[in-house]
């Protein structure tokens, strides 16, 4: 009978995040994994073909953990508004929960190697893009809303302004302030009131 593998996949890609989340990207590297849990390189090599396959599980690990929670608060009322704020809140929150995540999600698929990865890492990568536009372009329908103007606010008030408020603080070593989650959802209230 096969004997157990002593270092498990979630275990490594756990110390990749510390290590991207520490040094960015470029500190995830095979060997400096595998110092990080005390695992023989080869542990590496028998799970991801290469660094950039051990890249591309990093990053879309840590985006598909993300986008799980952010659907479902996107989709958690059937008021829109409700929806787009409950989305706002859970960028902050997730990234308090997960700050060392949150601090890699900083950084961009380009940077963890994308040009590099595997069809099917592309393929995976693709389908949560495209899932994350269709959710926001929802969103601005059940608004009412349409168009490149509509659809860009929208982005702003469940994406990029409660991304820029974690960014602000994780860039610059500070902790969340105990009212972030407020702020993102009364700057969602605000934007998607149209």
């Amino acid at each position: 009978m096969a004997r157990p593998p002593r270092f498990e996949t979630p275990q490594l890609l756990d110390a990749a995040v510390s290590l991207a989340a520490e040094s960015g990207p470029a500190g995830v590297t095979m060997s400096a994994v595998a110092a990080a849990v005390g695992a023989p390189s080869g542990s590496l090599y028998h799970r991801f073909a290469g660094r950039s396959a051990l890249l591309a599980e990093v990053w879309l690990r840590t985006v598909e953990g993300f986008q799980e929670g952010y659907f479902k608060a996107l989709e958690s009322s059937n008021d829109p508004r409700a929806g787009g704020r409950a989305a706002a809140r859970h960028v902050v929150a997730w990234s308090r929960t997960h700050p060392r995540e949150a601090a890699l999600l900083l950084y961009g698929a380009h940077e963890f190697g994308r040009d590099d990865w595997s069809d099917e890492h592309l393929r995976r990568a693709n389908e949560g893009n495209m899932r994350v536009r269709a959710s926001l372009a929802a969103l601005a329908g059940a608004l009412g809303v349409h168009g490149t103007e509509s659809l860009d606010r929208v982005s702003l008030a469940v994406v990029d302004a409660p991304l820029s408020l974690v960014r602000r603080h994780l860039r610059g070593g500070t902790p969340l302030p105990p009212h972030a989650e407020e702020l993102a959802e009364e700057c969602a209230e605000a934007l998607l009131n149209f």
